[in-house]
C-alpha cells in the first residue's frame, strides 16, 4: 500500500508540528494499513448483501459505522 515512511512523517509533522522518528513513521503506516484492510474487507461484505460487486463509498461509510 502506499504509506510510505517519509509520507507518514510528513502527516505527523503537519498534524504536530514536532519531529517524528522512523519508528513513529513506520508503526502509523503499518497500523493504518491494517486499519484499511479491516474496513475493506468489511466494505466488500457490505457489496455483497447488496448484491453488487463494486466497492462504493457509501460501503465504505457504513463499514465505519
Amino acid at each position: 500500500m502506499g504509506f510510505t515512511t517519509p509520507k507518514m512523517k510528513e502527516t505527523i509533522r503537519k498534524h504536530t508540528g514536532k519531529r517524528v522518528s522512523k519508528d513513529a513513521a513506520d508503526t502509523l503506516g503499518e497500523l493504518l494499513e491494517t486499519f484499511a484492510g479491516d474496513i475493506s474487507e468489511e466494505a466488500l461484505a457490505i457489496a455483497k448483501e447488496n448484491d453488487r460487486k463494486t466497492v462504493r463509498a457509501e460501503d465504505i461509510r457504513e463499514a465505519l459505522e
